[in-house]
């Protein structure tokens, strides 16, 4: 069916306001991910320095083997994405939550799960998260996920030494080239390369600590947990924007096309309608010219 130039007009002013939207989304979505991203940053720098403390208690106090019995429960962090607009992101986590519960079969899992859109994912996959927190709306905000979540976990443990949880964190985070892949990574227990005597340190001023050991030990671990979780909550909101970035281009790139389409036929009306204008025009002379020489 053939549209009128008014139809069509109409069609090319809703398709430059939607354009206009979707760029605004694109650019918001760029400018969301530069807090994270330095977020991200400086939690890393700081880890590397809880790193160094646990070399530094390893090198004064010896090698230690911390006792790691088979935990008959399994506390599982999914940091999905709440803010729509970013694709399957939380659908493709939740299938790599599920074949993670599934491979660990000698214990009971238990899930916290960071945002309501990435309960549904779960709840698709047969899992139910045990409580449902919200993603944090800024930068500012993954302290107090993550002091929050330390806090989840410190009610796990029901008394026992944290070293002794199984703690697993699931969150995306950026691949190669702009791509993102979904992780689990082991919290707890400690990896136990954390607490291997190095056999040369590097300084001249060899490492001493004068408090109690084991307080320094689980101070040292509780720092390690908070640093790891906010930089999983980091790393999810950058690739979560990175996501919503990628989809507004390919969004942008589809109007753009569907305006030029919609020119072409602008175009091709306006011709027409002047042809025939012309046409009428033409008929209109020719009729008169046979009327005044009858």
């Amino acid at each position: 069916m053939a549209q009128t130039l008014e139809t069509l007009s109409r069609h090319s002013e809703t398709l430059k306001s939607i354009r206009g939207i979707v760029h605004t989304m694109k650019t918001l979505s760029a400018i969301n991910a530069t807090p994270y991203e330095h977020a991200a940053r400086s939690i890393e720098a700081y880890h590397q320095t809880i790193l160094q403390g646990f070399a530094a208690f390893a090198y004064r106090t010896g090698n230690i083997t911390l006792r790691q019995d088979e935990a008959l429960e399994h506390l599982v962090i999914v940091f999905g994405s709440d803010h729509g607009l970013c694709g399957n992101y939380n659908e493709i986590l939740a299938g790599s939550v599920k074949q993670h519960c599934q491979a660990e079969i000698t214990s009971k899992h238990r899930l916290l799960c960071i945002g309501a859109q990435m309960n549904d994912a779960l709840d698709d996959q047969g899992l139910t998260p045990d409580a449902v927190l919200l993603p944090p709306a800024s930068a500012d905000g993954i302290g107090r996920l993550a002091g929050d979540i330390v806090t989840r976990i410190d009610r796990f443990s029901r008394g026992q030494p944290l070293y002794r949880l199984a703690v697993t964190l699931a969150f995306t985070q950026r691949g190669e080239q702009g791509a993102r892949e979904p992780v689990t990574l082991r919290l707890l227990p400690l990896e136990p390369a954390l607490l291997q005597r190095e056999k040369h340190w590097n300084s001249r001023s060899l490492p001493d600590y004068s408090m109690d050991a084991e307080a320094l030990l689980s101070s040292l671990i509780r720092s390690h947990i908070f640093a790891s979780v906010f930089r999983a909550s980091a790393e999810a909101m950058v690739t979560e924007n990175s996501a919503r970035l990628a989809l507004m281009q390919q969004a942008e790139q589809s109007v753009d096309e569907r305006i030029e389409d919609v020119k072409g036929e602008l175009r091709s009306v306006r011709q027409t309608e002047i042809t025939s204008e012309l046409m009428d025009v033409i008929t209109g002379f020719e009729a008169l010219k046979k009327t005044r020489k009858s």
